[in-house]
């Protein structure tokens, strides 16, 4: 009986963190779209609109790795909630700003630092919390419903946010955002963080350590572990070269080949429709045997797609042919992401010691994020002074070289001891001349 209750709680909760994650991914969606055109057609800076960027990624770098101890050593329900809060507090902090002094570029570049900030810590702690709301046969689907939902925000986010921005005030976005955050931390405070623990209740009582050391402890535990190891690094790279082709690609479409803004905001609309797609198939199959195995082969695609996004700088194509080649494009882009980010998740969650599991996530998402604003002013500026096809042809090559030493066989059966057995032949059989 206590089973089956588990059961339907686990139920709930992978609509409830799916409804959640929904509401105030799309809330974030259209403020982040509502901000940059402000920006934009206030200032008409480019350079202003860097800035909010780099108040969204350069806090989450470096404040990761504290976002992991903390999710590791308090209840993780009253961090969200807490985080959750302060998130609706610094945006009617900025809405009263708005109302009373006008909306200025400061207060505007101080709330998205603290939105940063509060959204890491949410983010990596229900990232470490997912194991512990649902059953270990659901993990999959727990994780396929979280990128459905950011592709719903991703595609409907923009599309509202673009509606609404010749409609209604700056401030009205600002309600907007507060009203999504409001909304998902009632959802999110009926929500059992330790359904699925399995920390053994702590009789002797620990030994007392600071939060340096504890950190520290994450980085040993992940040393030995060489799989999760391999897997940080791993993204790191392509988080590295991502930032080839993100800048590659705008260059590419907007610069060099002088595709119009609607038909750009389409191919970039169908990397989220890709991911959706994906994302509902992988929530609806059993789970994936060897999740590493097709993380490595999403990565080697993706390699070969970025390669493949210089064609029509080779190749003479049609205006029609140019848009309708981004767009398959884009979307086999979203389609091998979710291959990539959801067998490791799952992967991970399954792995990964509850006791470490906040301090590997921040540990990864710093990781992840750190070298993003280096590779963007890198690959800016080469795009600027060295043909664009060699840029995305040179760091295709490099990365798909790094990914296929770094998840050599060796890792790859230290990650799946069983993976020979499945893929080797029948051994054959010597044949009696007698």
């Amino acid at each position: 009986m206590e089973e089956s209750m588990k059961l339907k709680k686990a139920t709930y909760h992978l609509w409830t963190f799916t409804i959640s994650k929904l509401i105030s991914t799309f809330g974030v969606s259209v403020f982040s779209f509502g901000i940059s055109f402000y920006i934009l057609s206030v200032t008409g800076s480019a350079t202003s609109f860097a800035l909010v960027l780099i108040c969204s990624i350069l806090p989450r770098v470096l404040v990761a790795p504290f976002a992991g101890y903390m999710a590791d050593k308090y209840p993780k329900k009253t961090i969200i909630i807490v985080a959750q809060i302060c998130s609706v507090l610094a945006v009617a902090g900025l809405l009263t700003v708005s109302l009373t002094l006008g909306l200025s570029l400061i207060a505007i570049y101080i709330t998205q630092i603290i939105l940063s900030i509060t959204s890491l810590f949410s983010g990596v702690t229900f990232s470490s919390s997912i194991a512990n709301l649902v059953d270990d046969a659901r993990i999959q689907k727990a994780m396929s419903f979280n990128q459905m939902s950011m592709s719903f925000a991703s595609i409907g986010g923009p599309a509202v946010g673009g509606l609404l921005f010749g409609l209604v005030s700056m401030q009205m976005f600002l309600v907007i955002h507060m009203v999504s955050y409001i909304i998902a931390v009632i959802l999110e405070s009926t929500m059992d963080f330790k359904l699925y623990s399995k920390k053994a209740a702590e009789v002797v009582e620990e030994k007392k350590e600071t939060m340096l050391q504890n950190m520290k402890a994450g980085i040993t535990y992940l040393k030995q572990h060489r799989v999760l190891s391999v897997i940080v690094w791993v993204a790191l790279v392509i988080n590295f070269f991502f930032g080839a082709f993100t800048v590659g690609y705008s260059f590419i479409l907007v610069e060099e080949l002088k595709v119009q803004s609607a038909h750009f905001g389409i191919t970039e609309g169908a990397l989220s429709i890709g991911m959706l797609v994906t994302s509902i198939y992988l929530s609806a199959r059993k789970d994936i045997k060897f999740p590493l195995v097709v993380s490595k082969r999403g990565i080697v695609i993706m390699g070969l797609l970025m390669a493949a996004a210089t064609l029509p700088l080779l190749v003479t194509l049609s205006y029609f042919g140019i848009v309708s080649f981004y767009f398959v494009l884009m979307f086999s882009f979203g389609v091998a992401m979710i291959f990539v980010n959801t067998p490791i998740g799952v992967m991970m969650q399954k792995q990964i010691a509850e006791e470490y599991r906040g301090r590997v996530f921040g540990l990864l998402e710093t990781m992840a994020m750190s070298l993003m604003p280096l590779a963007m002013v890198l690959f800016g500026f080469l795009f600027d002074i060295v043909p664009a096809q060699y840029v995305l042809l040179t760091s295709s090559a490099i990365m798909l070289a790094a990914i296929l030493y770094m998840l050599r066989p060796s890792v790859m059966r230290q990650a799946h001891p069983d993976l020979e057995e499945e893929i080797a032949p029948e051994p054959i059989k010597a044949v009696s001349t007698q």
